[in-house]
């Protein structure tokens, strides 16, 4: 792990490890000076995004209690370790190496035996992976990556699974949206204070 932790609290004595979001920058502009080509780590941020998913779910756990939970692009895992101990098994995944290590050293630490990290990526997703309900936050950024994400997304629909995504109130995001306007049951809104700011996020629930 590159980033100094710290330690956050997300249940009463239950504290995950993330990286110092005071740090992140400093350690980031010296990785990038070394290699030009180093990702920024959009992982290691704690976003609006999660924090209103997680939020939601622990208000509606009749989302989670005894459901299998697949997170696609957890990042930090926060909605997973929150409500993990509501499921019967949780698979949180990411792209980035350094955040499923993260996620594995908090699943140790939390000593879950039902949970499980794995380093997947929404482009080439294993057909197998299959859960009761999908996890996503903050997911519809990038334009380029929208055609295989409703691909993936409507594939898990097909097969009977609930989709929750939570997502901010972002322009460019609009299309991704719209492609799943026939399966979007609820869009209940979450604010979430950021900086001393309000963020409105839209909480999705997709259902065939």
């Amino acid at each position: 792990m590159q980033y100094p932790l710290i330690q956050i609290e997300i249940q009463h004595q239950q504290c995950l490890f993330i990286p110092d979001p005071e740090k992140i920058k400093f350690v980031y502009e010296q990785q990038l000076a070394k290699d030009p080509l180093t990702p920024f780590p959009f992982w290691a941020k704690r976003w609006a995004s999660s924090t209103a998913l997680t939020n939601y779910l622990l208000e509606n756990l009749q989302w989670v209690k005894g459901k299998t939970i697949l997170e696609i692009g957890a990042g930090l895992g926060l909605p997973s370790f929150t409500i993990a101990q509501f499921a019967s098994h949780v698979l949180m995944s990411d792209y980035a190496i350094e955040a499923v290590e993260l996620m594995q050293k908090n699943i140790d630490h939390l000593n879950l035996k039902h949970v499980h990290a794995a380093c997947l990526d929404w482009n080439h997703f294993p057909a197998e992976k299959k859960a009761d309900v999908i996890l996503l936050s903050d997911i519809n950024y990038a334009p380029e990556q929208f055609e295989p994400l409703l691909k993936l997304l409507k594939k898990f629909v097909a097969e009977g699974s609930t989709i929750i995504l939570a997502t901010p109130q972002r322009i460019m995001g609009v299309p991704f949206i719209t492609s799943l306007q026939s399966y979007i049951q609820a869009a209940p809104i979450c604010s979430v204070k950021e900086n001393e700011q309000t963020i409105e996020i839209s909480i999705l629930i997709i259902r065939s």
